[in-house]
């Protein structure tokens, strides 16, 4: 049975990809998630923030402005950022060095920043593809939501025209119309689209009064929402599209293929798992090809999308108002 898989013009040899995460900071667990299975894997991010700092280091040293001092301490301490721009550079070597599957690098960010300057860099890295997370998070009630997706359109523009490698945009769910906004990422070169992002919400401490993160993984019930628009979007555009949020099992990964995932990205199963899980999930998804007669993803990719299915509008509101009447409270 073959799940190999096209992705950003890339070849794999399955649609299983491990996402951006902390797992992929040691190149042992890279080389461990290509042996156990893994078609390509997604690099942690480098942060805007951590390009900033570097560039504020820098004036500092080179004009000895006192007046940096305050700027520098509105960033978290060092130690939260181990890996720096030059760090990460040498790292996309060490991987490509270590693994043969596709090594994609990802950039986290939210303005233009340095992320033209550094995806050259990662380029000539040697990254086979660069994932661009953008985190927009709009707090002005003057700024149009349209002022906010034209910020992404520019920063795809602009980094699409800079390299040659393929890129995707990993995106969250929160717009007005995920479909235009799709078509228009497609429009202005973006090769692939990560659907969704999990933006980690802050908590309120009550005991210290403090704002703080608190990370929770994924649930496999979050697998739902990517499964709906990518089922909606395949067919409408031409870049590829990558499930990831709730990625658990055989299931999942078979499920989103239908619905028409080029690949599904998977990094909370991993870390609460191992990443042997990898392996394991590839078993259930030949598995249940063999049960029923599958030879290969191609088939079944898009068969259960919006645009193949019998009745579309289960993907749309029909679906809420069946299941709102159809629930029963147990008795």
């Amino acid at each position: 049975m073959d799940i190999s898989t096209t992705y950003l013009g890339l070849k794999l040899s399955s649609p299983i990809v491990p996402s951006a995460g902390p797992l992929q900071r040691e190149i042992g667990n890279i080389k461990a998630m290509e042996d156990n299975g893994a078609g390509a894997v997604v690099l942690f991010s480098l942060f805007e923030e951590q390009i900033e700092h570097e560039q504020m280091e820098l004036e500092k040293a080179s004009h000895h402005d006192e007046s940096y001092a305050e700027a520098l301490s509105y960033f978290p301490p060092s130690v939260d950022f181990k890996t720096g721009p030059e760090e990460y550079l040498e790292y996309i070597q060490k991987a490509k060095g270590s693994v043969d599957i596709p090594v994609i690098a990802s950039l986290n960010g939210k303005s233009l920043g340095g992320w033209i300057e550094y995806a050259k860099k990662i380029e000539e890295a040697g990254a086979d593809a660069l994932e661009l997370n953008i985190y927009r998070l709009s707090t002005d009630t003057k700024q149009s939501s349209q002022d906010v997706e034209n910020d992404y359109f520019e920063i795809v523009k602009e980094v699409k025209s800079s390299i040659k490698i393929p890129i995707a945009v990993k995106l969250g769910p929160f717009f007005s119309s995920t479909a235009w906004v799709a078509a228009q990422l497609d429009k202005v070169g973006a090769n692939g689209l990560v659907l969704f992002n999990r933006f980690y919400q802050p908590d309120i401490d009550l005991e210290n009064l403090e704002v703080v993160p608190d990370v929770l993984l994924s649930t496999p019930m979050e697998m739902r929402l990517p499964l709906r628009w990518i089922a909606i979007l395949y067919g409408k555009i031409k870049a590829d599209l990558a499930a990831t949020s709730g990625v658990y099992n055989g299931e999942d990964v078979l499920k989103l293929v239908m619905a028409g995932a080029s690949i599904t990205q998977m990094i909370s199963s991993l870390i609460k798992f191992g990443i042997g899980h990898i392996a394991e999930v590839t078993t259930q998804l030949l598995q249940w090809m063999e049960t029923n007669e599958y030879e290969s993803l191609e088939q079944m990719k898009g068969s259960m999308s919006y645009k193949n299915v019998e009745n579309p509008s289960q993907f749309e509101r029909a679906n809420y108002m069946n299941i709102l009447n159809s629930y029963r409270l147990p008795s």
